[in-house]
């Protein structure tokens, strides 16, 4: 049975007997962040929403509904790197383990060489994707990105096959795509599935461009990543989704299909806008396909663009050329 304990507006929600919602409120679109108290051999918590005092008060009082208090919390376990994930890593006293993906780490140490690397991918990067001066503002709107995140260091790396230390029954699995860092977590008894920002019932997640990691050349391509790990979910037994955001998930072999067409819909709409218009920029590209969002949200707009002409490039749809330092997309002639 789910227990509700209601607080301003926000509900703790007993799940089981290990596992309670706690609903942690954000400045962001996307809404309120979820995060999870497990129970187990070790009292852990699943993200910890963003960092600023309203969510602190939230999860402080919600906790208390419960039975704890933050002293109480002796491990911070993070799904990704996302600042209305972490934001509050640093603000348990009596925490001794902090674990994630390891590409989380440089988020939490605030690795001035990591920022550095990340800030000049995203100018290039524009730059190669014709995007005008104009918006490079977005570019430094970054570094408030980076200082809203939670200061910490990773005593533990989880890898896709893990258990979670302290929760054995918990499996971890692999899922980038939204984020370089994600991770999810399957309780195969029941089919839980703590699945952070990976499948969420009201919205797609957007699969965000990120930079290659240091030392590397090729950057990934998320929208390939989310599709596949998408896919990999419906054959892992889930029952029902614990999500970062939004309403408990029960219906993800309707859902998953339903989201990988939609994509795959978009991505023709983006096939038939060069055909019509032989060459674009990704940044043109953008401008047809988000033509009411994309000033105001060229981030995930131009990651949705990108993802798009990474898919139908995948397929052998479309390829790129390089005209005056920018890359050009182009239907290519084994279009089916």
């Amino acid at each position: 049975m789910t227990i509700h304990c209601v607080w301003r507006g926000f509900n703790v929600k007993v799940l089981d007997k290990t596992v309670s919602q706690l609903t942690i409120p954000t400045p962001y679109a996307v809404g309120d962040a979820l995060v999870y108290l497990l129970k187990g051999d070790t009292l852990s918590l699943v993200d910890t929403g963003v960092k600023t005092k309203e969510a602190w008060e939230a999860l402080k009082t919600q906790l208390r509904e419960i039975g704890y208090y933050p002293q109480d919390i002796e491990q911070i376990i993070l799904t990704h790197h996302h600042v209305d994930h972490i934001g509050l890593v640093g603000e348990f006293p009596r925490v001794e383990h902090i674990v994630a993906h390891e590409n989380l780490h440089s988020w939490l140490t605030k690795d001035e060489t990591f920022f550095q690397n990340y800030m000049d991918f995203f100018k290039k990067f524009f730059a190669d994707c014709g995007v005008p001066k104009d918006f490079y503002f977005i570019i430094d709107q970054l570094q408030k990105m980076f200082t809203l995140g939670g200061d910490g260091e990773l005593t533990a790396s989880l890898c896709d096959g893990d258990t979670l230390p302290g929760h054995e029954e918990w499996k971890v699995i692999e899922t980038k795509g939204h984020a370089q860092s994600h991770l999810s977590f399957l309780r195969a008894n029941d089919g839980a599935f703590i699945g952070g920002d990976h499948i969420l019932q009201h919205i797609s997640s957007n699969p965000l461009l990120e930079p290659p990691k240091m030392g590397e050349n090729i950057r990934p391509k998320p929208l390939l990543q989310y599709r596949a790990n998408l896919k990999k979910c419906l054959s892992l037994g889930i029952d029902v989704v614990l999500p970062g955001h939004g309403g408990l998930v029960t219906n993800i072999a309707e859902l998953i299909p339903a989201r990988l067409a939609k994509q795959e819909k978009r991505a023709n709409k983006v096939l038939a806008l060069l055909e019509e218009n032989k060459t674009l920029t990704p940044f043109q590209v953008c401008q047809k396909l988000f033509p009411t969002k994309y000033q105001s949200q060229l981030d995930l707009t131009l990651s949705e663009t990108i993802g798009q002409l990474d898919y139908l490039e995948a397929k052998g749809l479309v390829a790129k050329e390089i005209n005056d330092n920018v890359f050009s997309y182009y239907v290519t002639e084994c279009k089916e």
